[in-house]
């Protein structure tokens, strides 16, 4: 279905429309993005290729910004997966060729440590964006596809670097945000609050620096999930409980079902301590500590439509719906609590003489120090008091790197980059019955899941300016990959899994040209080697003869080539940028069922090859039409189709799941005078399937994948020099849009702000 093209059209009309310009910008030179400020990003700028960014200022005044993911919201053919403020397991982000399955193709650094979770691929494995708060934020830039050497193949749909605050002299902020939304979904009609509040300080005294931030979060979050039952599984008859309550409607195949309530609504409190301390040992050499802590504690809660002939909610047992019997599960309407308490560190030794020679050293640690979550396998409403449930623990898990780099400038057209990294990931998870859910002790095992990986690298990249008008950057990365110490388990059996090598070149190679002081052309090719990650490899299943019955330890990794072409034209106060992109991937990895195996469970399996290609316009500028007004918009379209998938062929031909044909965003900021900014923002997306085979074609339901298009407002006005207040609303025209769970809905937002 052709998706409609009334919210393109506008996006296509602030894009295109504002060629007439007032005031010059400064040349753009074959490619290179110039960051200015005295924290400048740490992607590899000197590579011709698509890089966006927005400052600390930006999302100020153009984002109702409750999370660190909220700076992204709007920068072209980007989706992070939020769900609810403070959504710590399933805001992965999207990029233009891989969709909110494919966590694990795309890299999130903050300060140089990395956030992305490659101890698994899809939607509970999302960066850790609770360690960093939108007030730490100094600048966010993001370089699509994996056209740099430093960055292993999980860079191939994009990087995205945060860079946070690091202050000159003595400054303090606080914050208070608080927000209200209005929901109605089936026969949930009610309202969820949030506020979030962050104190934090710094200073610089000769050559010590110093940051902290402290941030605490409420939130609660609209229903996620929903038991169901289909009519046709129903026993015609008298049998089970007479009741009312359940609302039908159609899955997302459009077949009838029943929505029999909420199974889950998390209540989450979280608190985010950062610390950042930096020494410069001499004017070109300067050593850095981060420290970070993230606490988390929620509670997921379920709510049930059914009534029984006295009013009273039905939960669990036999039930008797127009007229047929259907049976519920104890785990139908699930209870949940969560304690987590992450902790992150990372080191920097760092020389910046600009001069022939400059090196850096980095290492950093990820540590699941308590990862514990309970729940109830017991019906409700007995569940609230305790009872028989089970206790998924995961502390030990985690992740660290090091690298070691440096820069060589022997002219002023040349510039040479080399390094080695290495990245180990070791997932620890257990899952024990218990006797009482809420507090008791670990029981016998249920499963368990052991394993590591481990990615070594080296890499070198030569940026030359071979000719006045030209430039040209070529690189290869040589990876060795192992996988070790996995173990699979059930309650009596262990599965121990041998370890694997393996060895890949990836090579990059990029060109610009200033065809005239308005116009620059790039062209950028890279191989990206996406690894398979411990869970793809470990976390499956096991019988009682130790067999493995759903999992592949001997996946093989994904295999990218992706091309870009752009052309950039300056315009008087503004950039206009088109670009080209393609993707080839061999042996992309997704959970389907091998149909030529018999088999009816679905499992990671590798899918032979998926072909993407697609067309992008972003356009951005100042003072369009009247002074103080700002427009940036940009528009994608996307084709991705599988090319051939043996095990499953009814997917051959069909859309790569999660990955819409079109997409926009527009965003229009006006400064009324210098205390009032007022802004205006859009998205939108178009039709989309969950499935490989796209059987799925009701987006607008529960697990399916809809088209939206959204608009956003907000106001901010400074008070004085030290306050100031906004005003905003997110989702502002209610749209009720889905990504398996449905998004959240007209949500209200008020921030009042100290600055010193």
């Amino acid at each position: 279905m052709k998706p409609t093209m009334s919210p393109l059209a506008l996006a296509l009309l602030a894009a295109f429309s504002t060629f007439a310009c007032a005031q010059d910008a400064p040349l753009h030179q074959l490619g290179t993005v110039i960051i200015t400020g005295n924290r400048p990003t740490s992607l590899p700028t000197q590579i011709p290729t698509t890089i966006e960014g927005i400052t600390q200022a930006e999302i100020e005044r153009t984002i109702n910004a409750t999370d660190a993911e909220d700076a992204l919201k709007y920068l072209p053919s980007l989706l992070v997966r939020k769900r609810y403020i403070g959504d710590y397991n399933h805001a992965v982000l999207s990029t233009r060729a891989s969709g909110t399955g494919n966590s694990a193709r795309s890299m999130v650094y903050a300060d140089g440590i990395l956030l992305s979770n490659y101890l698994g691929n899809g939607a509970s494995f999302a960066p850790r964006w609770g360690m960093v708060s939108p007030e730490q934020i100094e600048r966010v830039d993001v370089l699509y596809g994996p056209f740099s050497a430093a960055y292993g193949g999980n860079s191939v749909g994009a990087v995205v670097d945060y860079v946070t605050r690091m202050p000159t002299k003595f400054e303090a902020h606080a914050k208070l945000t608080l927000t209200h939304q209005p929901f109605e979904l089936y026969s949930t009609s009610t309202s969820y609050q949030g506020k979030q509040a962050s104190i934090s300080l710094g200073d610089r005294q000769g050559g010590w620096s110093w940051f902290v931030d402290v941030n605490r979060t409420g939130s609660e979050g609209q229903p996620l999930t929903f038991p169901t039952r289909a009519p046709s599984v129903g026993k015609p008859g008298s049998a089970g409980i007479p009741v009312t309550g359940a609302v039908a409607g159609l899955d997302r195949n459009n077949k009838d079902w029943f929505i029999l309530g909420t199974a889950t609504q998390y209540h989450t409190v979280q608190d985010q301590f950062k610390g950042k301390l930096a020494y410069d040992i001499s004017p070109t050499l300067r050593a850095s500590y981060t420290f970070g802590v993230w606490r988390n504690d929620s509670e997921g809660r379920p709510e049930s439509y059914l009534r029984d002939a006295a009013g009273r909610p039905v939960y669990s047992g036999a039930v008797n719906i127009a007229g047929r019997s259907y049976t519920l599960a104890p785990t139908d309407f699930n209870l949940s609590n969560e304690n987590i308490q992450h902790l992150m560190h990372g080191l920097t030794v760092k020389s910046h003489t600009r001069g022939v020679f400059d090196w850096e050293v980095a290492a950093s640690l990820y540590d699941y120090d308590k990862d514990q979550l309970r729940a109830a396998t017991v019906e409700m409403p007995a569940a609230l008091a305790g009872g028989a449930g089970r206790i998924v623990n995961q502390g030990g898990t985690g992740w660290n790197t090091l690298s070691a780099r440096g820069v060589w400038r022997p002219n002023p057209a040349h510039v040479a980059e080399f390094g080695y990294q290495r990245e180990a990931y070791k997932l620890s998870s257990i899952e024990n019955a218990a006797s009482n859910w809420i507090d008791g002790a670990p029981g016998d095992r249920n499963v368990s899941f052991t394993g590591k990986t481990e990615t070594n690298s080296l890499f070198a990249q030569d940026s030359w300016k071979f000719a006045p008008r030209w430039k040209t950057v070529l690189g290869m990365r040589y990876e060795r990959w192992s996988a070790h110490d996995g173990a699979t388990s059930n309650r009596s059996v262990t599965a121990r899994h041998p370890e694997r090598n393996e060895n890949y070149l990836s090579p990059k190679a990029a060109l610009a040209y200033q065809a005239s002081d308005d116009w620059v052309l790039k062209a950028s090719l890279g191989r990206a080697v996406r690894m398979p990650t411990v869970s793809e490899l470990y976390q499956g299943g096991i019988n009682a003869a130790g067999d493995l019955i759903n999992n592949d330890p001997n996946l093989k990794p994904e295999k990218s080539w992706t091309t870009e072409l752009t052309a950039e034209r300056r315009l008087a106060n503004g950039l206009l940028r088109l670009t080209a992109f393609g993707e080839r991937t061999k042996d992309a990895l997704y959970s389907q069922t091998n149909v030529l195996a018999g088999s009816n469970v679905n499992t990671i399996q590798n899918i032979d090859r998926i072909n993407t290609k697609g067309l992008e316009a972003a356009y951005s500028a100042d003072d369009v039409w009247a002074r103080g007004l700002a427009l940036s918009s940009s528009v994608t379209w996307t084709d991705s189709k599988i090319a051939r998938n043996d095990k499953f062929p009814a997917s051959v031909g069909k859309w790569q799941p999660r990955i819409p044909e079109w997409r926009a965003t527009g965003v229009a900021t006006y400064a009324v005078n210098d205390q009032l900014s007022l802004t205006l923002a859009a998205r939108y997306s178009g039709s989309q399937y969950s499935t490989l085979d796209n059987t799925d074609v009701n987006g607008f339901a529960y697990m399916g994948g809809s088209k939206y298009f959204t608009t956003d407002v907000r106001a901010r006005y400074r008070i004085n020099r030290q306050w100031s207040a906004a005003i905003g609303i997110d989702n502002l025209n209610n749209y009720k849009y889905w990504n398996f769970h449905p998004y959240p809905q007209r949500t209200y937002v008020a921030e009042l702000k100290f600055d010193l």
